[in-house]
């Protein structure tokens, strides 16, 4: 990935880099982290919207710095702030609410769950990370749909 030369100065994996952007491409994320052992690569995009439209306009290449916010569209600006108790993404990477297509969802709004119960997963770098209910309740809201690019720190389920 990157090494120290004998000043200190890292040395960053150009391929690398360019391998993250292009997968930062294909999948539309605005951003993408690595880490091997405390060596750590994050490759990002700045994301604004369209001025007419609810599409999202990339820069011609990828920044190695952090994020800048992202402009969201007016219906998302708009929507209530979700609960200070929604389960929030641990990372980025695309939601699924079902653990295959033929399958029946992990929760539905009204269903009551356990601490521990699986809520969803979240795929990130072709890693399927089950979202667990940090304590047992209710689920009040599900605030993603099933194959929808998720956000680090994202609200995706309200269990109260």
């Amino acid at each position: 990935m990157a090494e120290e030369t004998k000043s200190g100065a890292m040395m960053v994996d150009i391929e690398l880099v360019r391998q993250l952007a292009a997968v930062l491409d294909d999948t539309q994320l605005t951003e993408i982290e690595v880490e091997d052992g405390e060596r750590r690569v994050r490759v990002a995009r700045k994301v604004t919207a369209a001025p007419s439209a609810v599409q999202y306009a990339a820069p011609a290449a990828p920044m190695l710095a952090a994020p800048a916010p992202a402009t969201a569209p007016a219906e998302i600006v708009a929507a209530p702030q979700p609960a200070a108790n929604a389960v929030k993404s641990p990372m980025v990477g695309t939601a699924y609410l079902k653990p295959n297509p033929e399958a029946k969802p992990f929760v539905t709004v009204g269903q009551q769950v356990a601490a521990g119960d699986t809520l969803l997963i979240i795929e990130a770098m072709k890693v399927m990370n089950p979202i667990h209910a940090p304590t047992a309740g209710t689920v009040k809201a599900i605030l993603v749909e099933n194959g929808q690019p998720v956000e680090f720190d994202q609200p995706l389920v309200v269990v109260e």
